[in-house]
C-alpha cells in the first residue's frame, strides 16, 4: 500500500535522515517535506532528493494551522510524521519560550490540522499521526536505577524537556478525546549525518577538525544512551508499517556510556582516521592528529549545566519483542561512520558554521532528539 508522507521538521538532523531512509525504502510513496529551516534546519541535506524528484520541499511553519490544514488536504496526505521541535537543552534555559510555541503550540496546531482533514469530513479518512519524542521526557536516572519502559512516569527537568512532554501529553489527548490514529515514540540520544555542530559528537568532531577545545560539563561521568539515526529511522518505519494505534514505543541503542568516555572514543578514532589517511592532515593542519598528536589534548571540562540530568537509559525490550527492532550499528562502529561522513563533507559542516560559529564556542549539551529544524 502506497502512501503519502508528510515530514515535518524533514530538513533537520533526524528528519532529513528519516526523509533519505524512506524514499529509498518506499520509492512508490509520495514525500513532502515540511521546515521552517530555522538556524539547524538545511535544505542542503534533503536537496538531491527533492532536486530529483523524490521528495517535495514547502518552507513552513507547523504553527500555522489553515497552512498545514490545505497541505494535508491538497496533498492527500494520510501519514504525518512529526519530528519537527527545539530541541537544544541550553538554548532551553536560556530562552525557553520558542521551546513551548513550537513544541507544545507547533503541535497543537498540526493536531488541529489533523483533526480537520482527517476527521471533520462526512467520513473518516484513513490516518496515522506518528510524533518523534525523547527520553528526556522521564528526567533522570541513578547509576543504579533500571532503564525508562514506556509506562515511567514523567518527570521533565529542563525547559525543553517540559515542553516535549506537554505535546505527548496533547498527542495522547487527541487520540482519546477526538479519536485520531496516533503513535509515540521516545528515543534516545541520536547521533550520525547530517547533525548540526551544537550537539556534543558533531560539536566535537568539527572542533577537532579545526582544533578547538572539546568542551565537557563537570567531569564527564553524566550517562547517555547512543542511537545511531539510521537504526532510529528502521524503529519509525516499523511502527508506521506494523504497529497498532494509539501505542507508545521507546527506542534505544542499548549503548551507555558516560560523556568524558564517549568523547575519548571520538578522539581516538579520529587519531586513527588521521594516521590512516596522510592527506588529512594537509586538509585539516589545526587537528592535533596531523602532527601526530592525540586529539584527546583538546578536552576541556567547564561549568556544569543547571539542571543537568546525570543519566538516561531505555528499555527497548518491547519494540524489540514486538516489532522486531534491534539497534543494527554498535557505538565504536556508529562512531567511526560519523566521523567518515564528516570528513567526507566537508562543504555541508563549513556550510553550517559560516556565519553560526556561536554555536560551536561554548560547552554542548549531548542532546538528541526530535529535532526537525
Amino acid at each position: 500500500m502506497s502512501r503519502n508522507l508528510l515530514i515535518t521538521g524533514g530538513a533537520g538532523f533526524i528528519g532529513a535522515n528519516f526523509t533519505r531512509y524512506w524514499c529509498e525504502a518506499h520509492p512508490e510513496d509520495r514525500v513532502v517535506v515540511l521546515d521552517a529551516l530555522t538556524y539547524a534546519g538545511n535544505l542542503a541535506s534533503i536537496h538531491d532528493l527533492v532536486r530529483a524528484g523524490r521528495a517535495s520541499f514547502v518552507h513552513g511553519d507547523i504553527r500555522d494551522f489553515a497552512a498545514v490544514r490545505d497541505l494535508l488536504a491538497q496533498r492527500s496526505i494520510d501519514t504525518l510524521v512529526h519530528f519537527a521541535a527545539e530541541s537544544h537543552v541550553d538554548r532551553s534555559i536560556s530562552g525557553p519560550t520558542v521551546f513551548v510555541s513550537t513544541n507544545v503550540n507547533g503541535t497543537q496546531a498540526l493536531l488541529d490540522a489533523a483533526r480537520a482533514v482527517w476527521l471533520d469530513g462526512p467520513r473518516p479518512l484513513p490516518h496515522r499521526f506518528h510524533h518523534v519524542s525523547t527520553d528526556e521526557v522521564y528526567g533522570s536516572l541513578t547509576s543504579d536505577e533500571p532503564p525508562f519502559t514506556e509506562t515511567s512516569p514523567y518527570e521533565p527537568s529542563s525547559p525543553y524537556a517540559a515542553s516535549k512532554a506537554a505535546s505527548d501529553h496533547l498527542v495522547r489527548a487527541y487520540a482519546r478525546t477526538y479519536g485520531l490514529q496516533v503513535t509515540i515514540s521516545n528515543c534516545s540520544n541520536n547521533y550520525g549525518p547530517y547533525q548540526f555542530p551544537e550537539k556534543l559528537i558533531p560539536l566535537c568532531i568539527v572542533n577537532m577538525l579545526l582544533g578547538k577545545p572539546l568542551p565537557i560539563y563537570g567531569r564527564g561521568q553524566n550517562v547517555r544512551d547512543w542511537l545511531y539515526v539510521t537504526d532510529h529511522c528502521r524503529a519509525i518505519e516499523r511502527i508506521l508499517v506494523g504497529a497498532d494505534a494509539n501505542t507508545t514505543w521507546n527506542v534505544g541503542g542499548r549503548a551507555e556510556c558516560a560523556n568524558l568516555d564517549l568523547v575519548r572514543q571520538l578522539c581516538l578514532a579520529m587519531d586513527a582516521a588521521f594516521a590512516a589517511d596522510a592527506g588529512l592532515a594537509s586538509r585539516f593542519e589545526s587537528c592535533p592528529a596531523a602532527r601526530g598528536v592525540s586529539c584527546a589534548e583538546l578536552i576541556r571540562f567547564v561549568a556544569d549545566r543547571p539542571g543537568h540530568d546525570f543519566r538516561y537509559a531505555i528499555d527497548c525490550s518491547l519494540i524489540e519483542s514486538r516489532l522486531g527492532v534491534r539497534p543494527g550499528v554498535a557505538l565504536a562502529a556508529g562512531l567511526r561512520q560519523t566521523i567518515d561522513w564528516y570528513l567526507r563533507n566537508e562543504a555541508w559542516w563549513r556550510g553550517v558554521i559560516d556565519g553560526s560559529y556561536q554555536a560551536l564556542r561554548g560547552p554542548s549539551d549531548p542532546g538528541n532528539h526530535s529535532r526537525g529544524s
